[in-house]
């Protein structure tokens, strides 16, 4: 077997993380990256499996690498390897080697294995695997401080594919932020599978965790997606008199209609849900409170869908990820009766994009005569502009003669700009 692999990464950032994880260690090995298939020697398929359009994006990627280099050897990793027992029909005819979630992050150990499958029990880890993230080449930069969930949500693969719940040290999260400075980062951004849970089994939780992050170099930092009811008051207040937080919520809602939530094992109701986000708006100047919605669950009425959009439509939501129902094999979601068709799941997904659209159009125009900080990112070598965001998420593109603005910091008047992303 030669030296050369492609990498494919779909999926969450936890799952990108992951994927430079196994990039470094191949190039640490030896080997050399390339783009395209009919020059490689492997191909790594590093795989989401949230939803069915990732599970056939797998398959299609897996086939193409094949009938492009017939010769290429095809690994594939990622949840959907780890879950693979579970996905009935998915074709394994063009995958050589089958590796888990956790032994991916050692790949170089089994590339010459002659076992087609090295999948651990994912419920015997019991220790977050932690590994170094070196030059990820990037302004704002994901560390992952958590793996797996505790929580069983009923439409749920996830914790099947990432085990229950661990947390990476204190220390080692400090380390990567110090690394990262001198990198000159300025920005990080706190991603997991579920965040919330952080240091759960160590007797800790997350804001002592972020108390440590305020008194390191980093400048500012950023969350990953949050349970609305684990944002209690201590974490309130301190997000509150933080120097370095970004008022960027992203909650996993999933619905806001009480009969929903309980189907789908939600341990919330859609009030508790609309006074958290309410108690969050007030607390910060024009904070981006993002969220995902499930259109179509099993046994969501046009009435349940109604509450949940009048709902969104009263908060001050400023963005909506908004996608249909997938059915997981082996989840309690998947047996229930009243599944719904894949037309009233488009149409409802449909509505609430639309809703997403006029209310993050909203929050644009609220912040339009505000003065935010801006972190420059990439100057495109077409237009000469440069990307810059602020603390609440939102995008903007300036043009500068100056090459030395990459992660640096500058508060700006935003009505300066023609507009607002």
């Amino acid at each position: 077997m030669g030296k050369k692999f492609v990498l494919k990464t779909l999926g969450c950032k936890t799952n990108a993380i992951e994927g430079q994880i196994i990039a470094s260690a191949l190039l640490e090995a030896g080997f050399s990256q390339v783009e395209d298939f009919s020059g490689a020697d492997i191909f790594i398929l590093n795989s989401c499996s949230v939803t069915s359009h990732s599970d056939s994006q797998s398959a299609y990627l897996l086939n193409r690498a094949k009938r492009e280099n017939p010769l290429i050897k095809n690994i594939l990793t990622g949840c959907v390897a780890q879950t693979i027992d579970m996905h009935k029909g998915f074709e394994l005819e063009n995958v050589d080697l089958i590796l888990g979630n956790n032994e991916k992050l050692d790949i170089e150990k089994y590339l010459f294995k002659e076992e087609k499958k090295c999948v651990g029990d994912i419920f015997a880890l019991e220790k977050f695997n932690h590994k170094t993230v070196q030059n990820p080449h990037q302004t704002r930069v994901s560390i992952k401080i958590q793996e797996g969930c505790n929580n069983r949500c009923s439409y749920c693969i996830i914790p099947y594919a990432r085990g229950n719940s661990r947390s990476n040290s204190v220390e080692n999260i400090l380390e990567q932020i110090e690394l990262l400075t001198k990198n000159g980062t300025k920005e990080a951004v706190l991603t997991g599978i579920h965040i919330g849970q952080w240091g759960l089994e160590r007797g800790l939780e997350l804001v002592d965790l972020l108390y440590e992050i305020e008194k390191s170099p980093i400048a500012r930092f950023r969350l990953g997606s949050l349970y609305v009811n684990e944002i209690d008051g201590k974490l309130l207040e301190f997000l509150k008199v933080s120097k370095k937080f970004c008022p960027h919520f992203h909650l996993s809602l999933q619905s806001l209609c009480d009969k929903t939530l309980c189907n789908m094992n939600r341990n919330y109701t859609g009030t508790e849900a609309l006074e958290i986000m309410e108690k969050l708006y007030n607390s910060f100047d024009e904070p981006f409170l993002g969220c995902d919605i499930i259109a179509g669950f099993p046994g969501e009425s046009d009435e349940d869908f109604e509450i949940t959009y009048k709902n969104l439509l009263s908060s001050k939501i400023s963005y909506i990820h908004a996608f249909p129902y997938s059915k997981r094999e082996n989840t309690p979601a998947a047996k229930m009766k009243e599944q719904i068709c894949d037309t009233v799941k488009t149409q409802r997904t449909q509505r609430l994009i639309e809703l997403s659209k006029d209310k993050h159009n909203a929050f644009l125009e609220r912040n339009k005569n505000k003065t935010h900080e801006l972190l420059f990112e990439r100057k495109s070598p077409k237009t000469g502009a440069y990307s810059a965001v602020t603390r609440n998420y939102i995008k903007v593109f300036i043009k500068d003669e100056r090459d030395n603005l990459r992660n640096t910091l500058k508060v700006v008047d935003m009505s300066t700009f023609d507009k607002l992303y």
